[in-house]
């Protein structure tokens, strides 16, 4: 008798059980239900939940592979040991060792992430006696590339918890949370425990022990990751060119530096239909005319360089996507079905303000320079007025039509 003959045999067993949701969960996790949908009144796709959120995953995996390299190449780069100005193809910068140590960084991330939230949405599935839902697959996903590299695993594992309980399941679970559950992780982590989420000495891998092992007595160089962003902050000239920005051999998030990665991720998504390409677009061009905005005012020298904003405010408009995790947002968090606007017309003005508020947050606010992930937890909140008045301004439309009609 096979695997899967025996798992349909064991669930008979199950049926009406306590833990009967969590043996479904294991069950059709490897393989697809046997049952199917009779009658005329749903639509049959092909798609369903667990296809959907695979395709999100399947976008994610590049940038945690380059997220992987990138944290040990820049770990050798801070102690010295690789040369930024070294061949793009030499054998030494693509080294194994820059792989292997973001693997045994990274890789625990991902396991806490998947094994705390997924943990929790067994014992909610088994306490309120439903199935277990596949939302948390990309949220768990996703966590670990929003993060610094060496965040510590407890607090990781706290804002989870939080997470998953106050951001998802406390309002029904998958599909009736209003905020997106990893950027209410990500939220949690920054501010409870802000020292691992900002500075210039959590984004490199081993700079924050570094630092602990001087401040003892030891005499060691220190290790400092000062991202793009906190550099411009300061109005400090970046140690990295847009190349660098573009491919993602820069200090920042795990998952957020590759912008090549992540653009070609956002087609892949847009081709399976599975990302919103509006809201996509919005957020970009929302984030183009604060950066212009920005920049006339600049020019206009109604701002000089003694300013403490000025270092992002003389930015290029267009350089802003290339710095920090605007369009990680944009591609992977603002594209949230369940947290997004609905309607098309909504999606484009959804987008269009989370571009515009990252920007405006970036600029005001030197202290925490990336603000994309804020903007996308306010626009959530806004999410349901906006389609509110755009059905409302449809329906006002069609009656006004209507009179025109009978008139």
């Amino acid at each position: 008798m096979g695997l899967k003959e025996k798992l349909h045999k064991l669930k008979k067993k199950y049926e009406g059980k306590k833990m009967a949701p969590a043996f479904n969960a294991l069950h059709t996790f490897l393989y697809l239900p046997n049952e199917t949908t009779h009658g005329g009144t749903h639509v049959k796709v092909a798609d369903d939940l667990k296809r959907t959120m695979n395709t999100v995953i399947m976008a994610l995996v590049p940038c945690l592979i380059f997220g992987m390299f990138n944290a040990g190449y820049q770990h050798y780069l801070a102690l010295g040991e690789i040369q930024a100005a070294e061949s793009f193809f030499s054998a030494n910068f693509w080294s194994w060792d820059n792989l292997w140590v973001g693997l045994i960084t990274i890789l625990p991330l991902v396991i806490v992430s998947y094994g705390v939230g997924l943990a929790i949405e067994f014992l909610f599935a088994v306490i309120k006696g439903h199935e277990v839902e596949e939302g948390y697959l990309v949220t768990g996903m996703l966590v670990p590339l929003i993060v610094p590299v060496d965040i510590p695993l407890w607090m990781l594992a706290v804002a989870v918890a939080f997470g998953v309980v106050i951001g998802k399941e406390v309002f029904g679970g998958t599909g009736m949370n209003i905020l997106n559950p990893a950027l209410t992780i990500r939220a949690f982590l920054f501010f409870a425990y802000p020292t691992w989420m900002s500075g210039d000495k959590v984004w490199v891998h081993g700079a924050v022990e570094r630092t602990k092992e001087i401040a003892a007595g030891a005499k060691l160089d220190a290790i400092s990751g000062e991202t793009i962003l906190g550099s411009l902050a300061q109005n400090m000239e970046p140690a990295y060119s847009l190349w660098d920005s573009f491919i993602g051999f820069i200090p920042g998030s795990v998952g957020e530096t590759s912008k090549l990665l992540i653009i070609l991720g956002a087609l892949f998504l847009i081709f399976t239909k599975i990302g919103s390409w509006r809201i996509m677009l919005s957020t970009v061009l929302g984030a183009l005319v604060m950066g212009l905005i920005f920049n006339g005012v600049v020019d206009a020298g109604w701002i000089d360089n003694t300013s403490k904003f000025y270092g992002l405010m003389s930015l290029p408009f267009w350089e802003h996507l290339l710095v920090g995790g605007l369009l990680f947002g944009a591609v992977y968090m603002a594209t949230d079905p369940v947290t997004a606007s609905q309607t098309n017309k909504g999606k484009w003005i959804y987008g269009f303000l989370i571009g515009f508020i990252s920007i405006l947050i970036r600029v005001f606010n030197p202290a925490y320079p990336e603000g994309v992930f804020l903007a996308i937890l306010l626009m959530n909140v806004f999410a349901p007025t906006i389609d509110h008045y755009v059905v409302q301004g449809n329906i006002k439309k069609r009656k006004k039509r209507l009179k025109l009609k009978t008139a």
